[in-house]
């Protein structure tokens, strides 16, 4: 099964006055990849390349921005699979110095940068999403409402003539909520519909 990682890790290398800054990071999706990627460019706009590689479910988007192709994304995706990685961003900002390093040094230096930046990170076992369409009557939505925040899923409610409550999050928090709602209510909370293992390897 293939891992993710705890927590983003960053690292700097410098070859010939060209900087690298390598980062590796867990992802939930491809937008929020994206979304990353996004603000790298933001906020290093004299950068002179931001290359990414997303890893999602094993689909993998990538982008050498600019860099000769099959030197910076390649390099970095080698990595991801060798350290058998999934939901992952791995990005590296270069910002050049003046000196060009050649296809064989682009490659070099981009599997470099993410291979110490994976070196100082630490693996994890995959996040398994989960998501429940629950039914209740509006004398429990405080109740709902405060056991959602303590478990920190995402909650959204139609009203109607009852409360339709759609939660999403990590399943095994989800699970417990389920269960103690049902201990809470006499089990007068009906669960419409639930996925507590749709997996996020």
């Amino acid at each position: 099964m293939p891992n993710s990682l705890a927590a983003a890790v960053e690292t700097t290398l410098e070859i010939k006055k060209s900087r690298f800054l390598g980062r590796v990071e867990p992802v939930t999706s491809a937008e929020e990849g994206l979304e990353v990627v996004a603000q790298l460019r933001r906020q290093h706009p004299d950068a002179a390349h931001v290359c990414y590689c997303l890893l999602i479910n094993g689909e993998v988007r990538q982008s050498d921005d600019g860099e000769p192709s099959g030197t910076a994304a390649l390099p970095m995706l080698n990595v991801l699979r060798h350290k058998e990685l999934d939901m992952v961003l791995a990005t590296v900002v270069r910002y050049f110095g003046g000196v060009k390093l050649g296809a064989g040094g682009l490659v070099r230096a981009y599997t470099q940068a993410i291979a110490d930046a994976l070196r100082d990170a630490r693996l994890c076992a995959p996040v398994v999403l989960g998501q429940a369409t629950l039914m209740l009557d509006f004398a429990h939505e405080s109740l709902l409402r405060r056991l959602v925040e303590s478990a920190g899923l995402e909650l959204e409610i139609t009203y109607g003539q009852r409360i339709v409550a759609e939660l999403n999050g990590e399943a095994t928090a989800l699970q417990t909520i389920l269960q103690q709602l049902q201990e809470a209510s006499g089990g007068s909370i009906e669960v419409v519909e639930s996925d507590c293992g749709s997996q996020q390897p």
